[in-house]
């Protein structure tokens, strides 16, 4: 049976055009400080292509299907201290590709590899030094010139072809992406319970101890690790929308923002919940949540197929304006109605990031955001707030196996100019989303969003 990553090397060869090769590396490993590294993580695209999770490794495909792997040799010495390797023997038969060499002889085959080629396609932008790298190898194939070997004339982004391919999650990626959320979801809930029972025995209750709750459920369940620096937010620290969890105090009476997920066999999740410390609204909190929470319930009724991308954003966009208004964080006076707040983006300073983004293999994963076909129907605006000159194109059609994140949020700094009882509070519900052949599928409600549900799962 082909596995699912000589299924996607096939597709992708078939893009690449006659006579034409494609270079993948991996993720390099990357110090930490002295002689310890970052826990390593593998390129996303080259695991998409080969389901390979060791570093010092390349994908080689041509036009014709056929694919080499570069990784590293067996050594006996090396796997005492950095564990197993592979080893190109095995490779071929346990990954499917047509042949392995070690990472050892890259040097001296990529040359003849890209020998009387006419387009290698590699990843723009993502690995640092590749440009410089590859463009050695070529002068070493134009250098043989004169004997008729020709070089390749044209070189194109490897990543425009898979960001497509990506976009569209498969049944098994969809599944993993589920499970991975509902583990995120486990971790929600033990750092919403531990807050309120730490309050309530009186206890010191810290950020920190909340992410420990967070990090115990990811691994417990078999997560590999966080998705993406977890943010656990108390009081005020929720206005800083990339917050990095820290030993703030969680005080009685205030809200706690947790924006934390893991990854689970290379796909991300992406939640955040916004509660009482103490498990209990206050009146202003539960009616700042309420207009956040009526946001995010319009962006997920835009999100279906056919719809756009931009759809869930402007439906979140005219609750929350709004709410805005009824709660008097603008003043209607100055600002105007809701359409007059979206229009000249007087929300801003409440509301300053857009409401979703892809989600996948990444956190925020690849695929562009505007509709391909519709590229040249640009229509020219002019930014209400810079006053500078932009072309907004089509936003994406949505089409079932697409995957995005549902976040809308109102954050109230203390120098908003808001009515007091509402500064330093930052509220954003986040869920993950796979649309559907009817809508769209919430899989990250295993931790509630309701206040009631909060209060009640507080309580326990």
């Amino acid at each position: 049976m082909t596995s699912i990553y000589a299924q996607r090397r096939a597709r992708l060869a078939a893009q690449l055009g006659e006579g034409a090769i494609a270079l993948i590396p991996t993720a390099a490993v990357a110090l930490r400080n002295r002689d310890s590294d970052f826990p390593y993580r593998h390129d996303s695209y080259f695991y998409y292509l080969s389901g390979f999770t060791e570093p010092d490794a390349w994908l080689v495909l041509d036009g014709s299907g056929h694919s080499s792997l570069f990784c590293q040799p067996r050594d006996m010495e090396r796997e005492i201290w950095d564990g197993y390797r592979l080893g190109p023997q095995a490779a071929v038969q346990s990954l499917g590709v047509d042949e392995a060499f070690s990472s050892a002889e890259l040097e001296q085959r990529m040359p003849a590899l890209l020998e009387n080629r006419r387009t290698v396609w590699w990843p723009f932008a993502v690995h640092r030094g590749l440009a410089a790298r590859l463009e050695g190898w070529l002068a070493q194939v134009r250098a043989r010139a004169r004997t008729g070997v020709l070089c390749p004339a044209h070189q194109s982004d490897v990543c425009a072809l898979l960001d497509e391919m990506r976009l569209i999650k498969d049944s098994g990626e969809r599944e993993t992406i589920r499970r991975a959320a509902q583990i995120s979801a486990l971790g929600h809930v033990r750092a919403m319970r531990r807050s309120a029972r730490m309050l309530r025995q009186g206890e010191d209750v810290r950020e920190y101890h909340l992410e420990a709750e967070l990090l115990h459920a990811f691994r417990e369940h078999g997560a590999q690790a966080p998705a993406y620096n977890s943010i656990v937010a108390a009081g005020a620290n929720a206005c800083v929308l990339h917050y990095r969890a820290g030993d703030t105090a969680v005080r009685d009476g205030e809200l706690v923002l947790i924006d934390a997920a893991c990854e689970l066999d290379g796909y991300a999740s992406d939640i955040t919940r916004t509660f009482p410390a103490n498990g209990r609204f206050t009146g202003p909190q539960r009616a700042l949540y309420d207009v956040v929470l009526a946001s995010q319930q319009a962006a997920v009724a835009a999100t279906r197929p056919g719809a756009r991308f931009d759809d869930p954003h402007d439906a979140a966009l005219a609750v929350l304006a709004q709410g805005m208004l009824d709660l008097r964080l603008l003043d209607a006076n100055t600002v105007g109605n809701a359409q007059d707040v979206i229009a000249s983006r007087a929300y801003f300073p409440f509301y300053m990031h857009r409401t979703s983004h892809w989600m996948g293999m990444d956190v925020h994963d690849c695929g562009s955001y505007g509709e391909p076909g519709e590229a040249n129907q640009a229509r020219e605006e002019t930014d209400a707030l810079s006053g500078q000159a932009l072309l907004r194109r089509p936003s994406r059609i949505l089409r079932p196996g697409m995957v995005l994140t549902i976040e809308p949020g109102i954050y109230v700094r203390p120098d908003s100019g808001a009515p007091p009882a509402f500064h330093g509070m930052g509220i954003r519900i986040e869920d993950d989303a796979i649309v559907t052949d009817e809508g769209c599928e919430l899989v990250s409600r295993g931790v509630p969003v309701e206040p009631e549900a909060i209060e009640a799962l507080m309580k326990d």
